[in-house]
């Protein structure tokens, strides 16, 4: 059976670097990375997370309970095939080798279509795919393309404009045409306005060119995403449906919510930080552990049970939080999710039951592995990286750690074969004999291409 992704490398790859103490162009990606996860090799640093939502210069780290934080000699830049580093030494220490993941999430246009409706709010209101509050700020990214579908009869007579004015000629502005393109008539099918947020657009403000006070503000700013309306939150996102990867953005309402993630297919994991405080963990949801659990990234604990989620399992729109989860949800803080859906031939997301033996669990993935990371549930251990850039040839034994600052240990544990993940070793971060592992993995291959072609072992 083929697959729909025939290369894994057009969706995540991972590139090794040199550091060199000062300003280091990165390149071998071979596309704009959206999300972007660096690891010292040679010298214990902080494991440091970078997304076009948040910004260059702003990082997490996945060891800690810290919250974003900006430091200038970080990542200062993202390009076509890489990335620039500054001289953090945890990044950038001279000679020392650093390993680094890539993740395509929206890209550089993302799209999106508004299902556009007027009710009746305090006056007249623009309101957008049903969502429950009227006239909210937008964020639709340089270099996107957003459809505002008028069609809805209740749309008639209030055509939808933009301007760099709040409320537009109302407000004593003008119309903004630059990149924008309006169909039909509102009220009516095929009405729409289209607008391709140009480079280096200014703050806009939608507004109907017939009535005042009906819109809003709409940022534009260069961060690939754009505001979704699915949950009871309104999230941003950057969604790649593709390749089953989503990076949201939200604020938390300290109630029970639903938080949109734009995937179209129910997320297989969440990986979940708190952004405004330090006091707060990585919260992990993975569909072999249910949504009545978690397990946190940023400690070597074993699997707990809680009401996190929910107890309800994210659907094709929505992941679920608590109420009285501040790992999640605290009231007015901002929060990032990771969202990573299952997609045949490219990610697995799953679990497999060690046997303590040096010939161990087979792990069908159904593509030979470009990426994988693991945890032991049951018992107290240290989450895994391995990578096929740092393991070149079987047994893999090159590992890091995205739960502590070390640096890399070697020791032969697994292989990656064209099929998926053969357990070498009785190493406890993989193979205890009885203890249930979750894994996550990215393709470098599928088994056979939309051609026909098989993928060959390492």
């Amino acid at each position: 059976m083929a697959w729909t992704i025939n290369n894994g490398k057009l969706y995540f790859n991972s590139v090794l670097y040199t550091g060199n103490g000062g300003t280091n162009n990165v390149t071998g990606v071979g596309f704009n990375s959206d999300f972007t996860w660096i690891k010292n090799r040679a010298t214990t640093g902080n494991p440091a997370l970078f997304d076009k939502i948040n910004g260059v210069t702003k990082y997490l780290n996945s060891n800690n309970q810290n919250g974003l934080a900006t430091s200038a000699p970080t990542l200062t830049a993202w390009s076509s095939d890489g990335f620039t580093i500054g001289s953090s030494t945890d990044l950038n220490g001279n000679g020392n080798g650093i390993a680094s993941w890539n993740w395509l999430a929206a890209g550089a246009t993302p799209s999106n279509t508004y299902v556009v409706k007027v009710v009746s709010d305090g006056g007249n209101k623009y309101r957008f795919d049903d969502f429950g509050t009227s006239a909210v700020t937008l964020e639709i990214s340089e270099g996107g393309t957003f459809t505002f579908d008028q069609s809805d009869s209740s749309n008639n007579g209030h055509p939808l404009r933009f301007s760099t004015t709040s409320d537009g000629t109302h407000g004593g502005g003008s119309e903004y045409t630059t990149g924008i393109t309006v169909s039909g008539t509102p009220g009516q099918a095929g009405a729409k306005t289209v607008i391709v947020v140009a480079a280096s657009a200014p703050t806009l403000y939608y507004y109907c060119t017939v009535h005042s006070g009906m819109g809003g503000q709409a940022n534009t700013p260069i961060t690939n995403s754009f505001s979704n309306f699915a949950g009871s939150i309104q999230s941003n996102i950057s969604p790649n449906t593709t390749s089953g990867f989503s990076i949201v953005k939200y604020t938390g309402t300290g109630s029970n919510a639903t938080i949109g993630h734009g995937l179209g297919a129910a997320p297989s994991m969440i990986i979940v930080k708190d952004l405004s405080e330090d006091n707060y963990d990585w919260m992990v949801y993975h569909q072999s552990l249910g949504a009545t659990k978690y397990i946190r990234l940023n400690l070597t604990s074993a699997v707990s049970t809680s009401t996190t989620w929910q107890d309800t399992a994210p659907t094709n729109q929505v992941f679920s939080v608590v109420s009285n989860s501040s790992d999640v949800n605290k009231s007015g803080n901002n929060f990032l999710a990771y969202c990573f859906a299952e997609k045949q031939g490219y990610s697995k997301f799953g679990s497999y039951v060690g046997n303590g033996s040096t010939n161990g669990t087979f792990v069908y993935t159904g593509f030979r592995p470009a990426f994988a990371m693991f945890k032991d549930t049951t018992s107290a251990r240290d989450w895994t990286m391995l990578d096929n850039k740092r393991n070149t040839f079987n047994v893999m034994d090159k590992r890091l750690f995205p739960n502590n600052s070390d640096v890399e240990n070697d020791t032969d544990i697994l292989d990656f074969t064209s099929q998926g993940i053969k357990i070498r070793s009785t190493n406890t971060s993989v193979n205890v004999s009885g203890n249930t592992y979750i894994f996550m993995a990215f393709a470098e291959n599928p088994i056979t291409s939309s051609t026909g072609v098989p993928s060959t072992a390492r």
